[in-house]
């Protein structure tokens, strides 16, 4: 049961001192602590936000005993935040992938308490624990063949470098832009002809939807292409995630990815970090 004596001040106390722990022992989580750590802090994101716009839909002056559960919460995913940014700072390669523009602690930590570099030869092993290989096929009633946390990080990670894209210091999100330009292009051109068709044959669509305007014209619609280009951005840098953090972990260079080997490509994009 709640302690009904205790004050918002003592509470508020409380918080500030789980802080201080926190930001103290953050650099010795484990990597099953840390991936906990992270999926808290989303859920309390989601979390707050959803009781933010239920308070607003109550009224324009809420009772300051719902002011103070709000700030609580952002208090409380601040701390959190706290802690991942001792963890990733911490760790080598978060420290690294934190300079990134796009990439901050919550992110960088959840990425590197996901991978093990160990278990990931190639950047297409990485690829495909993130579910970003589509040759991977997923049939329903059977283990996914991917993890799904790291997948979502991944889609959060795109949707980081999209919003960084005006940045002229945001290497990725130059990427995905130009990525974007190439793709709209191609796909006025046709080349896509094949994927839309073979999207007809897949799923159901309404003849209304804009997504089936576009397929039976031999298009990609723009949200194929937003996901597209988004995703070509993200496994690039999980391309060169992998890259350096094997250099770091075994003190020489990868194999190369196989497009870069065996697909005519005479072209590397270096690590920007």
């Amino acid at each position: 049961m709640f302690n009904e004596e205790i004050t918002v001040e003592e509470i508020r106390s409380s918080v500030a001192t789980l802080d201080k722990d926190l930001r103290n022992a953050a650099s010795t989580m484990t990597d099953d602590e840390a991936r906990f750590l992270v999926d808290s802090y989303y859920q309390m994101q989601g979390s707050r936000i959803r009781a933010n716009n239920q308070i607003r839909q109550i009224g324009e002056e809420p009772h300051d005993i719902l002011f103070w559960l709000s700030t609580q919460s952002t208090v409380l995913e601040r701390n959190v935040k706290s802690a991942l940014n001792v963890y990733s700072n911490a760790h080598p390669i978060g420290k690294r992938i934190r300079t990134v523009v796009g990439i901050g602690e919550v992110i960088a930590s959840g990425l590197v308490a996901h991978i093990d570099i160990t278990r990931a030869p190639t950047a297409g092993a990485i690829w495909r624990f993130a579910g970003l290989d589509p040759t991977m096929e997923w049939k329903k009633k059977t283990k996914r063949p991917f993890n799904a946390q790291l997948k979502v990080l991944c889609w959060k990670l795109g949707e980081s470098f999209v919003k960084v894209s005006g940045n002229e210091n945001a290497f990725y999100g130059k990427v995905y832009k130009e990525r974007k330009q190439s793709e709209i292009k191609r796909n006025e051109e046709g080349a896509f002809a094949d994927q839309a068709e073979a999207m007809l044959e897949r799923k159901n669509f309404k003849k209304t939807t804009e997504a089936y305007k576009h397929y039976i014209n031999g298009k990609l619609p723009p949200a194929h292409i937003q996901a597209r280009s988004t995703r070509y951005a993200v496994k690039l840098f999980l391309s060169h995630l992998h890259e350096v953090w094997y250099k770091h972990e075994y003190g020489k260079n990868p194999p190369n990815p196989f497009v870069l080997e065996h697909g005519g490509h005479a072209h590397k994009i270096e690590p920007p970090f």
